[in-house]
């Protein structure tokens, strides 16, 4: 991943990573490929916009309520809220 966003892992062993990602209005990820399952728990409200192979897709995040990916999952992830944005991503090995 080469994006702008702030990536901090606070957990990484043999069963899970636990990163904080933390976003300047319009800071990326980066394209990246996932290569676990994944839980994604937003921290605020506010909106992600996605871009995949298939195009982009803006999508509401609510604080505290979580999601689910499946590995292999190919996108940049840009913060698309006016303001600072973060969640939690929990990779499961």
């Amino acid at each position: 991943m080469s994006g702008t966003a702030k990536a901090t892992v606070f957990i990484d062993n043999d069963r899970v990573i636990v990163t904080e990602w933390r976003f300047q209005k319009g800071e990326s990820t980066g394209w990246h490929r996932h290569g676990h399952d994944y839980i994604v728990v937003p921290m605020m409200d506010g909106a992600l916009k996605i871009v995949n192979k298939d195009g982009e897709v803006i999508a509401p995040m609510t604080r505290g309520i979580p999601y689910f990916r499946q590995v292999g999952v190919e996108h940049d992830v840009i913060n698309a809220t006016d303001g600072e944005y973060a969640f939690i991503e929990i990779e499961l090995k």
